[in-house]
């Protein structure tokens, strides 16, 4: 009897296990801004994060490409409504439409990197690119032989001038002489995907005299980078380590890890540890760095690396402030 029993509800079991159906599988997305998802910058950056939660996992991700303003609302809109499991939003001018979505769909979960929107279900990641664009200020400054370098921006915007008044600050602690030629190829968000209007920016400034051009634009300085390495100048990449892509040419990456941000984003959300709030990622988090590998270690020297490296310890232990242009009303230092 006691083996009838057993069985019998062995199969009760199993009955309401078939007709709960399989566990609902771990849905992420990521939607990308302006520029796309292989800008080798900032998306791209954001796509190597959850391509390495893909292969750690072997969960796929869904995505979209924004390519003009209204798409941002309506890809998340789209994504909230099939109860995708989190969404991260890439770029300051996915702001507006995270908080009118996740307002509308409160059991969502968004995360919103380089900028903040303060609602519960909203994770914000803000970085301090002023002090990752110190140091490289500081590489330009003791690699240029002119005493001029330069800056190129994308759409001028306050996260965009965080970076200029950082290299600005960078380059003064080594020359205080030095002369800094600053230029935003526009103010509209096509500023970040054209490498044309990047190059012209670039070969203007080679004109004045600049030997070493920092370019924080997205997809535009990749004409930064070609036009530094047509000239055989030096150029500064950003976001993502871009130092491979003209070796020789590029003196180093001011590297955001944006990779880190979108991956961590997935993972906690899996394993149930995911939180809103505000995350700000500097130098002592890891969040930026100076890229430093076998494409430029021939043009950074010894006395170089130890300088910067000795200048990140101070800025991490805070006895070597970097003023933030968002915190100063402008580059005030």
């Amino acid at each position: 009897m006691k083996t009838l029993l057993r069985a019998a509800f062995a199969a009760v079991l199993v009955l309401c296990a078939a007709m709960a159906g399989p566990a609902a599988a771990f849905e992420p997305a990521i939607v990308f801004d302006m520029g796309g998802r292989f800008d080798k910058s900032f998306n791209e950056g954001a796509n190597d994060g959850a391509e390495r939660f893909k292969a750690e996992t072997g969960i796929n991700f869904r995505f979209f490409e924004v390519t003009n303003e209204a798409q941002r609302e309506q890809f998340l809109r789209r994504l909230a409504q099939r109860g995708t499991d989190v969404v991260v939003a890439v770029g300051f001018s996915m702001a507006p439409a995270v908080e009118k979505i996740a307002k509308e769909f409160p059991k969502a979960r968004f995360t919103l990197i380089d900028n903040v929107v303060d609602l519960p279900n909203v994770q914000s990641i803000m970085f301090a690119e002023h002090e990752g664009s110190y140091l490289v200020g500081m590489l330009a400054a003791m690699a240029s032989k002119t005493g001029t370098v330069g800056f190129v921006g994308g759409m001028d915007i306050p996260l965009i001038r965080r970076f200029s008044c950082g290299y600005e600050q960078g380059v003064k602690a080594v020359n205080p002489q030095a002369t800094l030629l600053v230029n935003m190829a526009g103010s509209t968000p096509a500023a970040w995907s054209d490498p044309t209007r990047g190059s012209e920016l670039a070969k203007s400034q080679f004109d004045r005299g600049a030997d070493v051009v920092f370019a924080a634009a997205g997809q535009t300085g990749m004409g930064v980078l070609q036009a530094a390495a047509d000239a055989g100048r030096f150029s500064i990449g950003v976001d993502s380590n871009q130092n491979h892509l003209f070796p020789g040419s590029v003196l180093t990456s001011m590297v955001k890890r944006v990779d880190v941000a979108a991956y961590n984003a997935f993972k906690t959300a899996q394993d149930g540890t995911w939180k809103p709030g505000l995350q700000y990622l500097g130098l002592k988090d890891d969040g930026v760095t100076w890229a430093y590998d076998e494409n430029n270690k021939d043009l950074i020297t010894p006395e170089m690396k130890a300088r910067v490296e000795a200048a990140a310890q101070e800025i991490k232990a805070g006895t070597r402030a970097v003023a933030n242009y968002s915190d100063t009303d402008g580059c005030k230092y």
